[in-house]
Parts: structure tokens; sequence; C-alpha cells
């Protein structure tokens, strides 16, 4: 079944991106009427950290947001078998210049769960080498597809398992290779401090600060964003005296940035994640009883 699947997606890269596109889309309106508590998820999500919306808004919101997540995945056939030329074309890079002006220094691209994510990684991987973590998919093919699309182009780039933990990362850092780090998830209690994400407290990892500090390096924000014709990779400027002596205060203004990025964009943001699942209380289990909502 899984080969199958895989043979779907390389008959379909062949496609026009304006149609992969489409397909996509396409796709995304499907999922959100099937992937029912994905749906469920996304919507809690939503209503709690916006509830400025209505619901008629939020409903409207997700089904954006599987639109968005439909195409990336039929996107991602660009990154395993389309030209590099190719994804030259779909990805385009703004402000590089702020990154390869500190060719000589340890830099964190803080680079938060968008959809373009990975097209916007692996495009940038073209011009210089990029360490990053990934997770194992419960298929070990997938995991496979996922690790070719990020080497192809580049056979310097260094992806970690993070079941390897953040060693080899910082490693790497030391050896000035650009980190595209992506720590805005919950992955539960362990090197985590409950800050507020949109109002709401979310078991936050400070391994970006810690990271920093450790490695003396610079956090450049790296914004992936989904656009009609493809993506954009826009890079930030590096962040000031970051990071401070208040790890509480540092994760803090991460999760500040990110939100405030979110918000210019909430379509693209990863809703399905359940962001909320580890909390203060252990006893509490958040999205049985916000199910309601």
């Amino acid at each position: 079944m899984e080969r199958a699947v895989i043979f779907l997606f390389w008959l379909i890269h062949w496609l026009p991106q304006p149609v992969l596109a489409k397909l996509g889309q396409g796709l995304g309106r499907l999922a959100f009427f099937l992937a029912r508590e994905r749906r469920k998820v996304a919507t809690i999500n939503l209503t709690v950290c916006m509830p400025e919306l209505t619901r008629s808004e939020i409903d409207k919101l997700v089904k954006r947001h599987f639109m968005a997540l439909g195409r990336m995945a039929t996107e991602w056939t660009i990154l395993w078998w389309g030209s590099e030329a190719r994804l030259r074309r779909t990805v385009r890079i703004q402000n590089l210049d702020r990154l390869t002006a500190l060719k000589d220094t340890p830099v964190i691209l803080l680079a938060p769960h968008f959809v373009g994510l990975d097209m916007c990684g692996v495009r940038l991987s073209m011009d210089m080498a990029l360490c990053t973590m990934y997770t194992q998919q419960k298929s070990p093919l997938f995991t496979q597809l996922f690790l070719h699309g990020r080497m192809r182009f580049n056979p310097d780039n260094r992806p970690f398992s993070r079941q390897d933990g953040i060693r080899p990362l910082l490693k790497a850092l030391k050896q000035n290779i650009p980190a595209y780090f992506l720590p805005d998830q919950d992955a539960g209690r362990s090197g985590a401090l409950f800050v507020p994400f949109f109002g709401q407290p979310a078991a936050t990892l400070t391994s970006l600060p810690r990271l920093a500090k450790a490695a003396h390096a610079v956090v450049i924000p790296a914004i992936p964003k989904q656009v009609k014709d493809g993506y954009i990779l826009e890079l930030g400027e590096a962040w000031d005296d970051y990071p401070g002596e208040d790890i509480v205060e540092d994760t803090r203004y991460m999760n500040e940035f990110i939100e405030s990025v979110v918000r210019t964009m909430p379509e693209q943001y990863f809703w399905v994640h359940k962001r909320f699942k580890t909390q203060e209380n252990p006893s509490r289990r958040f999205y049985a009883e916000m199910n309601s909502l």
C-alpha cells in the first residue's frame, strides 16, 4: 500500500506547479471532511488561540488550513523527484545576504512549523549545507523518502534524528553549519517550560536559547510562506542580545515572536498538531475536555 501511494506521488510530480497546487487544495478539502480527529484538533486550537473569531470564521479557517496542508503534500513531490532548476523556480529566498554575511559565525535559523517548512529548508540547502533534526515516521519507507528529499541536492547536509538528542546538532553548529531549527511543537515535559502561546500555557522547549548560548550562535528568523506561485523563505534580521540571562523570558520571547507571525498567515500554521497536549496538571486531558467546542 505504501509503495502504491509513493508511486502515485511520483506520477503527479510531473504536473505543472499550478496544477499540483490545485490538486493539493482539492485533496485538502477532501481531508477536511474525512480527517475528523485532526479537524477537531485544529478547531480546538484555533478556538482557544483566537477567541475573537466566530465559529463560522473558525470553520472557514480550518478548511483553508487543510487546503494548505493538501497543497504542501502534493508539492513535496518536487522535493523528492523534481529537478534542481524546478525547485529554484518554485521557492524564492529573500534577504539571503543576512545569512551569508555570517558565514564564519554559528547561526540558528528559527523556522516555525508553517506548511512551507520543508520546501524552503531544502531550497536553502542548495546554497549551503544545513543541519537539522527530523522525527522518525511510523513508516520506515516514508522516513527514507523524507531524508532523500533533504539530502538529494546537497550531500553535505546533516539531518539528525531527534532520538539522538541535541549534541550532534550543537557539534555541527560549532563547525559553523547553520541549523534549520524547529522548536515550536509540544514534545512533552522534558526540557520544556510552560509559557504562554496565544494566551494559553504551552509546554515549550527551551532548546533555542540553550543551544544559542552553548554555541554562541546568532538567531535569525526563517519564515516559510506558501504563496500563489510557490513559496518564499523570508530571512529576518538577527535578534539582538539573544539569549539573555533569563531562560523563561527567552522562551517567552520566542513564543511571542512566532505568535506575531502566525497572525499574518494563520491558515499556514500547523494547527492539526496537539500544541497543548502536555499540561501543567498531568491529569488534565486538554483535548478531551475541549471536544465540546
